[in-house]
């Protein structure tokens, strides 16, 4: 049942993007979104799948294979978004609902703290334990209210987003650190077997992203309009 609904919240999720990047963005770049989009998800899921990204025995172990491209994908999204262009497109969405779409957070904390029941991942890595994601997620339509409540709304909403990119590091370092492979640094009561268990590593390959994203575009959308704190 929990993989029908984590499916469902994949899905869910990439239709949103797809359908809020037709409506806002040019026609061109809603479609490089899609087809992107498409592909990097087949790419994850037939990795998870045939369970490459679980296979620590090879070199790079198979968490590379998710793990570099977001990141590159991460990095050259913050030097696009400081372009022009870049904050065209951050300020092509109301700045209200690239917050409140956060919430989606509390969805997937609640999936990690079912797979922390089902073993698969360590304690840390949920609300009950070191991972602070979830308020982050709840606050989200509390802060969204407040970014059109002015400039002191406006530097709350930046301090926020500022406190949700540390909250995102705070648990990849964490999911890292406890996946099994070279490094496993952090020994917790049981491996973070998560990003190799399919359909489960759609949450470092696409939520995490997804999530960081928003954050960015958020800032990006403050700063271009000379509001920033």
């Amino acid at each position: 049942m929990i993989t029908i609904l984590f499916f469902g919240l994949v899905a869910l999720l990439a239709a949103i993007v797809i359908a809020l990047s037709a409506r806002y963005l040019t026609r061109r770049t809603a479609f490089l979104i899609t087809a992107g989009l498409f592909v990097w998800l087949s790419y994850v899921g037939l990795l998870g799948y045939f369970g490459v990204i679980g296979n620590t025995t090879m070199r790079p172990p198979g968490i590379a294979f998710i793990f570099v491209p977001v990141l590159a994908f991460l990095v050259l999204s913050i030097f696009g978004l400081r372009s022009s262009d870049g904050a065209r497109v951050a300020l092509a969405f109301p700045l209200w609902f690239i917050l409140g779409a956060q919430t989606f957070r509390v969805i997937v904390e609640l999936f990690l703290h079912q797979l922390w029941i089902d073993g698969l991942v360590p304690k840390m890595l949920t609300f009950a334990g070191a991972n602070v994601d979830i308020y982050i997620g709840v606050s989200a339509p509390l802060i969204s209210w407040l970014s059109t409540r002015g400039r002191s709304g406006l530097k709350l909403t930046f301090i926020w987003n500022v406190l949700g990119l540390i909250a995102l590091t705070n648990v990849v370092c964490r999911a890292v650190l406890t996946a099994p492979g070279p490094l496993n640094l952090i020994h917790a009561e049981v491996p973070n077997l998560m990003i190799g268990t399919f359909p489960f590593m759609f949450i470092p390959g696409f939520f995490v992203p997804l999530a960081v994203l928003l954050h960015l575009l958020a800032l990006r959308s403050i700063c271009s309009t000379n509001r920033s704190p």
